[in-house]
């Protein structure tokens, strides 16, 4: 039952964003920023009881800002080179490597 509550929680925010799309350009760029994966993660974390836990998804979240940052630079950047649908795989393209450089990259340094 815990699944089938976050499966529809993001399914009602992507049907949201996918509704906002069609009245306008700015309201679907803004609602990513609403934390519902966020929430459902941490809430799923809580559940554990584990306070340092907690705070370690907390921090791992704060640590993605970055790459969403470099996700979204890639797709403004690659939106006049070629077709949307590759300037997302290229923003993803760039979220990985940013995401990798975050989390993978203290452990070598």
């Amino acid at each position: 039952m815990d699944i089938l509550w976050k499966g529809v929680v993001g399914g009602l925010v992507t049907a949201l964003i996918v509704w906002a799309s069609k009245r306008g350009n700015i309201l679907p760029g803004i609602l990513p920023l609403a934390p519902t994966f966020a929430v459902i993660a941490l809430l799923a974390v809580g559940a554990k009881g584990n306070p340092i836990g907690f705070r370690e998804a907390c921090l791992a979240g704060f640590k993605t800002i970055p790459a969403y940052l470099a996700f979204l630079g890639a797709c403004w950047l690659f939106i006049d080179r070629v077709d949307y649908r590759l300037a997302v795989l290229g923003g993803i393209a760039v979220w990985l490597v940013a995401a990798l450089a975050i989390f993978l990259a203290p452990r070598y340094l």
